[in-house]
């Protein structure tokens, strides 16, 4: 009888660490990751940029209207100071890629020029969302 209480009160020992542990943990996570991951990063694209300021300083439409005028100069102004930089980037891109090509097997080129394509891809995708 006494080893059966023993037993009982140990299980229900076990079971309250148990739930203490997986609340402290999820409560320590919950916190790291405010301080830690909760950063957010800049909005990417125009509208997000809108959206975000819209949310948090107020805007009223015709202040998005303006702030809309406002982004899209200013991202032409940086296309523009870029756009040599950009065309620079890119020949190292292809004379980086011809060095590549040169190590490979011909089965590796294959393999090579799928990944080029991937890659290439991926920045169409990343740049259009910008």
């Amino acid at each position: 009888m006494e080893n059966t209480k023993t037993r009982r009160e140990a299980a229900f020992l076990v079971i309250i660490v148990f739930a203490l542990g997986v609340l402290l943990g999820g409560l320590g996570t919950h916190l790291w990751g405010e301080r830690v991951w909760g950063h957010q990063t800049a909005p990417k694209t125009r509208d997000a940029i809108i959206s975000r300021l819209t949310h948090e300083v107020g805007l009223t439409p015709e202040q998005q209207k303006q702030v809309t005028v406002i982004v899209d100069d200013t991202r032409a102004q940086w296309k523009a100071l870029y756009a040599p930089v950009d065309a620079q980037r890119e020949q190292i891109r292809q004379q980086s890629r011809e060095k590549l090509r040169a190590l490979m097997t011909p089965e590796q080129k294959v393999k090579l020029e799928n990944f080029f394509h991937e890659l290439d891809e991926q920045r169409k995708k990343d740049d259009a969302a910008r």
